[in-house]
């Protein structure tokens, strides 16, 4: 089955800090924009990670059925929810929904963390955080800040990988904004012509604090070695297997509660033998459909690249900007909207 994928946010490249125009390509004309890409020179030194807190001793299993079933509307089916082991205790989902901000600190066109000051930032992720409180009480709403810390690139630059890395001072950043509205942090990686094997490392530091997840971007990785923003890229299940296992790894070795692994998506070539994706109870996996359009379009999407492929969590993407592109909307969706789809998603995602 052909499907028409939602389309993603803007793609521009900056040199030497300077944000260029956008030019047309083929995944351009086809998604009518991609993402803005960034340059910064690459700091190695890292902020000490918080202290650690006591994790539960157990988990509530009796809650954490109550709430999976919650989220598939009380109605399950042979997919949904998923069956894996349960996760380790201190697990965040279910028992939170996660509402994250997206973006990169460089650039306003990348995602709403560029586009406001800190404050005006946080105070309006807050205003979202209490509008799906309000929409689902019996989930606890908790919000997350998403940075892009590897960035996909127009150009080879250093290494021929058509990527670029942000200092850790933007991290630290991210972790300091996060602090102040006691959230999560999400370290998202467009790989480009780069690997996850030679990217995850590099952020082991971060990794390994409690409050600090991973997310990982198949649009740009390019498989085929054509240019980020040309056509759609890809991963496998082996690549994420690889972020799963990796990410299992750091939580045993640091007594760590489950980390989440956010995955986007919004065409199922995005992620190829998802049956093959191995669960593990110390990583929950949260594919996001993560494509932009009118209401009817972005449930066409999450139906067929999320709902049809199960793995456990899903999650769903709303652009400030791109869904009202099409008259006549005007808005976008609600969150008594979101919460219609089956399953619930369980990471919410504005850019």
């Amino acid at each position: 089955m052909h499907i028409h994928p939602v389309h993603r946010s803007a793609f521009c490249f900056l040199l030497s800090f300077l944000i260029i125009g956008c030019g047309n390509s083929e995944a351009a004309k086809q998604k009518k924009s991609g993402k803005t890409v960034i340059a910064a020179k690459q700091d190695t030194v890292a902020k000490p990670a918080a202290e650690i807190k006591k994790q539960p001793e157990r988990l509530d299993t009796a809650k954490y059925n109550r709430l999976m079933l919650h989220m598939v509307h009380d109605s399950a089916s042979a997919r949904w929810p998923v069956k894996t082991a349960y996760p380790l205790p201190g697990a965040i989902l279910p028992f939170n929904r996660i509402i994250a901000y997206y973006g990169n600190f460089y650039s306003r066109q990348m995602g709403i963390l560029g586009e406001l000051e800190p404050e005006a930032m946080l105070a309006k992720l807050m205003g979202e955080v209490k509008k799906w409180q309000a929409a689902d009480t019996t989930t606890k709403a908790i919000p997350a800040i998403h940075y892009i810390v590897v960035s996909a690139q127009g150009s080879p630059g250093k290494g021929n990988k058509y990527r670029l890395r942000m200092p850790f001072t933007q991290i630290d950043k991210a972790l300091e904004l996060a602090k102040k509205v006691d959230g999560l942090v999400f370290l998202d990686i467009q790989v480009g012509w780069s690997t996850l094997k030679e990217e995850i490392p590099l952020l082991e530091k971060y990794l390994a604090m409690p409050n600090v997840h991973l997310a990982i971007d198949p649009e740009f990785s390019m498989k085929t070695e054509r240019k980020p923003g040309s056509i759609i890229g890809t991963f496998d299940a082996a690549d994420i297997n690889y972020a799963t296992g990796y990410l299992a790894q750091l939580v045993k070795q640091n007594n760590l509660p489950p980390k989440v692994l956010i995955i986007h998506r919004f065409t199922q070539g995005m992620v190829t033998n998802y049956k093959n994706i191995t669960m593990q109870p110390e990583v929950q996996v949260v594919m996001d459909m993560d494509g932009w359009g009118f209401p009817a379009k972005k449930v066409s999407s999450y139906k067929l690249a999320i709902l049809k492929e199960p793995v456990q969590f899903t999650g769903f993407k709303l652009f400030y900007k791109n869904d009202i592109k099409t008259p006549p909307w005007k808005t976008i969706m609600k969150p008594e909207d979101v919460l219609k789809l089956y399953p619930k998603p369980m990471y919410i995602q504005y850019q």
